[in-house]
């Protein structure tokens, strides 16, 4: 980890969004020890229930068997295997059965909807995620994951698409709530114009988060940019300057 983005981030970061909460960092290695072993669950446990304490400040490290969510681990990488009857899961449910959560229309759309689903194998053993004032020089941060209020992200959104010409710079792919902040944006570091992903849109996924927050997770390479840019960006209007006031009175509402 370069220690002098680090800190120059943290800096511009107080400055233009008064201390808003930190975000969050992931990568994958094959090391053991970088960060607290998280415990396996001896149930269904959310990953995003989970990553509260990192945001708390403690790091914490998960291979396959330590995530308690068969989705979890099929978005964080540990494997492609889905549960039986998905498409009916995702939909209609069968009765009797299975109960359905209603997210798609038809089990046939759901279907069609995995056909065109990316593809992701982890590339390490571990995935380990920490605050952004937790990282240490060993730590090479992949995907940056922000929690974060509207007028937070709006500032993220019209930052990330400052240096674009196309108008999507930023997407919010149909997710579920860890495909949002790992997944997609992971794959997005190996984009010839990599995106920023809006997400925590899944229903099943909002009781672990703050009721005003959404997720903007981008890959290191857009991050990085965004950082160059904050200095010379709108950040230093009078414009902005009336939203960074009110986000002070709400920072710590999060």
């Amino acid at each position: 980890m370069d220690m002098k983005l680090k800190d120059t981030f943290v800096g511009l970061w107080n400055t233009y969004f008064n201390g808003s909460e930190l975000p969050i960092a992931f990568y994958y290695t094959e090391r053991e020890g970088c960060a607290e072993a998280a415990k396996p669950s001896s149930g269904h446990q959310c990953v995003i229930a989970v990553l509260s304490r990192v945001r708390s400040g403690t790091s914490l490290s998960f291979e396959a068997d330590s995530v308690g969510c068969g989705g979890g681990k099929r978005y964080l990488g540990f494997t492609e295997e889905i549960m039986p009857n998905f498409e009916y899961f995702l939909s209609c449910g069968i009765p009797g059965k299975l109960e359905g959560e209603r997210y798609k229309k038809t089990p046939e759309l759901v279907r069609e909807v995995m056909k065109k689903s990316p593809r992701f194998e982890a590339p390490g053993r571990f995935i380990v995620f920490k605050r952004w004032d937790r990282l240490e020089t060993s730590d090479d941060p992949e995907v940056v994951i922000f929690f974060a209020r509207p007028d937070v992200l709006s500032g993220l959104f019209t930052l990330a698409n400052f240096d674009e010409v196309e108008s999507n710079g930023v997407f919010a792919p149909f997710s579920a709530g860890c495909g949002s902040i790992v997944q997609y944006p992971y794959l997005e570091r190996d984009s010839d114009r990599p995106r920023g992903v809006l997400g925590m849109f899944d229903v099943s996924a909002r009781p672990y988060v703050p009721e005003g927050a959404l997720t903007f997770a981008l890959p290191m390479n857009k991050f990085v940019r965004m950082v160059e840019n904050m200095e010379e960006s709108f950040l230093i209007t009078p414009s902005w300057n009336k939203v960074r006031k009110r986000i002070r009175s709400r920072s710590e509402d999060m």
